[in-house]
């Protein structure tokens, strides 16, 4: 919707989801009998968001987004820069380094010594992108991948960058990006939350991860992150409570929302919809939930290529398993969050030891998809808040030096529904430390995405305080040479 015409189709919108919300709330003992005698057809009840069929027709039905928290180093993974290797232990010269900011790690810090690659790189595949030893499954799949090399942001910190990356703005308070494609595009799968965050500490260095950038914002408290738990019970409570039957329970539920419908009709809160709507989702859940993520169904041939730790149900890379199962059964934005890449300190030997559990279960991920033909219709897209230094943090002689934050230059990729497979888009300089060709800035990153998904990012908007707001708040530019 455009912002001269966004509050009235708001509006009606609204006023359609209220009713589709009403609808949804009344009868839940006979919808969850025929749900029990298989009755029910899946798309009954279906959500189809404000924008029903979106703006445009979309490349992409879903999304798999893979944030690697805490900043991956892009010169150690996808960004070859062999002049680091001539240059090692020398000063970045001060006409590349400029007067940008820096963070607070290395203010103190008198000497910029640049540091070699810590893996060396190989050009992969037909298209011959330069991808490092680090990452040799995701180097095989090279071919499939789009490679963004000239990301940057605004921000230096990580909890900003993070938020920037997810919301579009540097503080709390603002609509997360699944989010806004819960509100615009709604679901496919009425028994599953249109938007499952999970969220993973690996063995490196991490970073708290605030839950406010999967959360909802302004939009109703309905359209956030619903997060899935490591281990075998990834929902809390999800099984019937000993001694009550379903039937019973969907009694129980339908005199609870029975009393909420009547508070919302002498008070109009549309936070009271959202409780309706979350509470039958919850009930819908203890049967969908279960189902979509037991893998006793799984072949040994798949499982294998996941890599061994599939098979530990708190892992990475069983996430990334799970996140394929939920592609399969329609979830519209799955996100996980990979934490520890925060290496201020020991680079050296603890990126190698993070790499191992990251790269096998995202190559298999993305073969997982190609070979059951989701990749056509499924994003997937891997990035970090930024990247790191080429530069050392500490003491290079040491064995506990690190990179910094660095936000001037980063890469990310994306892979399936709509991008240029094989294909490396903008160039940093010698240093990998500023863009030096076809830069993409985050928003311009965000509403690229919400093109493949059919969504014009300029008219998805919300009017909140008076204003509409959208993810790109009043930037981003479609990147047109990375759609296939």
């Amino acid at each position: 919707m455009s912002n001269k015409h966004s509050t009235g189709e708001q509006q009606i919108n609204s006023l359609a989801r209220r009713a589709f919300l009403k609808r949804g709330s009344l009868g839940i003992g006979a919808l969850a009998l025929a749900d029990m005698l298989g009755m029910r057809s899946a798309s009954a009840m279906q959500d189809l968001g404000v924008l029903s069929a979106g703006h445009h027709a979309p490349r992409a039905k879903r999304i798999i987004y893979l944030h690697m928290y805490g900043a991956i180093s892009h010169v150690d993974t996808f960004d070859y820069c062999p002049q680091l290797e001539k240059m090692h232990g020398q000063q970045i010269p001060a006409s590349v380094m400029g007067e940008g900011r820096v963070s607070t790690m290395v203010l103190g810090q008198t000497a910029f010594p640049l540091v070699r690659n810590l893996a060396p790189f190989k050009q992969r595949g037909q298209s011959g992108a330069w991808v490092s030893d680090l990452w040799p499954h995701v180097a095989d799949i090279a071919d499939e991948l789009c490679f963004i090399r000239s990301m940057h942001t605004d921000h230096v910190n990580h909890n900003p960058a993070a938020q920037f990356m997810q919301t579009g703005f540097q503080l709390v308070g603002r609509p997360s990006f699944g989010a806004w494609i819960n509100y615009g595009l709604g679901s496919d799968n009425n028994n599953l939350p249109a938007f499952i965050v999970m969220n993973n500490m690996g063995p490196g260095q991490g970073q708290n991860v605030d839950s406010a950038i999967f959360g909802s914002g302004f939009l109703p408290s309905h359209f956030q992150g619903v997060q899935f738990m490591k281990g075998n019970d990834p929902v809390h409570y999800i099984h019937t409570p000993e001694g009550l039957a379903m039937n019973e329970q969907a009694e129980d539920i339908a005199a609870i929302n029975a009393l909420a419908r009547e508070q919302y009709a002498a008070s109009g809160d549309d936070e009271i919809l959202s409780k309706i709507s979350q509470y039958e989702m919850a009930y819908r859940m203890q049967s969908s939930v279960p189902d979509a993520t037991n893998v006793a169904d799984e072949p040994d041939h798949i499982l294998d290529m996941y890599g061994p730790e599939v098979r530990d149900p708190g892992s990475f890379a069983r996430q990334c398993l799970l996140a394929r199962r939920l592609a399969e059964r329609d979830v519209k934005f799955i996100q996980l969050f990979y934490n520890g890449w925060d290496f201020h300190f020991t680079i050296q030997a603890s990126t190698p030891v993070m790499a191992r559990t990251a790269d096998q279960p995202i190559a298999g991920l993305i073969m997982d998809l190609k070979q059951r033909g989701l990749l056509e219709d499924t994003l997937v897209v891997f990035t970090s808040e930024f990247g790191r230094t080429p530069y050392s943090q500490g003491d290079i002689t040491s064995p506990l030096f690190g990179r910094d934050h660095h936000p001037y230059a980063f890469t990310s990729w994306m892979a399936g529904a709509g991008v240029k497979a094989g294909y490396s888009h903008g160039e940093t300089d010698e240093f990998g430390y500023n863009i030096v060709k076809d830069p993409v800035h985050v928003h311009d990153f965000n509403a690229t995405i919400m093109h493949l998904l059919g969504i014009d990012h300029e008219k998805l908007t919300y009017r909140f305080q008076g204003r509409d707001f959208r993810l790109t708040d009043v930037h981003g530019n479609l990147v047109p040479q990375i759609l296939g």
